[in-house]
C-alpha cells in the first residue's frame, strides 16, 4: 500500500469512516498527558480500593489504614498521590484529617467505571461472553 502525499506531507486515506473530522475533535496532546497520570495512578490496586472507599464515605487515615490492611504511613503516601492527581480532597477538623473524593465529573464517571469492572457476577451468566 502506498502513502498518498501532497507537498510533502502525508495525507490519510479516504475508507470512508470520516476520519478527518473525528480528528478536528481529538483533544490536545496535554490532554492525553492528564489522562494518561491519572491512570497511571489508578494503576495500584491499593489507590483503587481507597479511591473506591472515598467516593462511598469521608474517612480518616486510621479508618482507612484497617478498612484496606495498611499502615497509616503507607495509605498517607497513596492519599497524597491520589491528592495531587485531583481525585481526593480533604478537611481538618481539630487534629483530625478526613477524606473524601472529589465531587467532579470526572471522578463519577471514574467510580462508574470502577463499578462496572468490579461487578463480580454478570447477570447473563457466561453464555453472552464473546
Amino acid at each position: 500500500e502506498t502513502i498518498q502525499q501532497t507537498n510533502g506531507r502525508e495525507q490519510l486515506h479516504d475508507h470512508g469512516e470520516n476520519i478527518e473530522q473525528l480528528l478536528e475533535h481529538m483533544p490536545d496532546e496535554e490532554a492525553f498527558y492528564k489522562a494518561s497520570d491519572i491512570f497511571q495512578q489508578l494503576c495500584d490496586p491499593t489507590r483503587l480500593r481507597i479511591l473506591w472507599l472515598l467516593a462511598h464515605c469521608e474517612a480518616c487515615v486510621l479508618n482507612i489504614s484497617v478498612a484496606v490492611s495498611m499502615s497509616t504511613s503507607a495509605v498517607s503516601h497513596h492519599l497524597r498521590i491520589l491528592r495531587q492527581t485531583g481525585l481526593i480532597i480533604n478537611r481538618r477538623a481539630g487534629k483530625e484529617v478526613y477524606y473524601k473524593a472529589c465531587n467532579t465529573p470526572l471522578v463519577h464517571q471514574l467510580h462508574d467505571v470502577m463499578e462496572d469492572v468490579l461487578r463480580i457476577a454478570c447477570p447473563f451468566g457466561n453464555e453472552h461472553i464473546l
